[in-house]
């Protein structure tokens, strides 16, 4: 009787968290060059960035993939590394060779793997209207709405149409 007491007791004080505070010593590291090819990414900017980040201290695996204008570079370090030291080194290697990158790219994002910053929930908006209202409505009514409800951290648009302007040069 005084384990099912003992037992009760516990369960009651116990913290239970969906995304317990635990470092895992991971780092992301995103960089996008508009228009460019899986080779382009793959010569110009992966392969830089691992030649870069590879001596860090503590590397433990590298995974790279190269997508048509994206590169993106995992590393695993060992357990023992501190995750906040680790992206901070890494950072460091990034800011050391951003000369080295094409003009274009915009700068890297470098993150460092935290369970608790994935996001709670995704939704996607479609609809009637065109690709083009349906980003606009997205942007000016609905991440408001969402950004304005207490506890939410952040709310971040993927995809859509983002508007832009081309000039052709008639050279004649």
């Amino acid at each position: 009787m005084a384990l099912v007491v003992l037992g009760l007791f516990s369960l009651v004080k116990l913290n239970v968290d969906l995304y317990p505070d635990v470092d895992i010593p991971f780092v992301i590291i995103t960089t996008i060059l508009p228009g460019a090819g899986p080779e382009q990414i793959e010569t110009d900017v992966t392969k830089k960035i691992e030649d870069a980040v590879n001596p860090v201290a503590g590397v433990d695996e590298l995974q790279s993939y190269s997508q048509e204008g994206v590169s993106i570079v995992v590393i695993a370090f060992k357990l023992e590394v501190d995750g906040k030291v680790a992206a901070q080194d890494v950072r460091e290697k990034i800011s050391a060779i951003r000369g080295e990158l094409p003009l274009e790219i915009e700068d890297p994002i470098i993150q460092r793997y935290d369970p608790a910053s994935f996001p709670i929930m995704s939704l996607t908006v479609s609809g009637s209207l065109s690709e083009k209202e349906i980003t606009e409505l997205t942007k000016t009514s609905i991440k408001k709405r969402l950004e304005n409800i207490p506890g939410v951290g952040a709310v971040n648009l993927v995809g859509g149409a983002e508007r832009e302007i081309q000039i052709e040069v008639d050279a004649s």
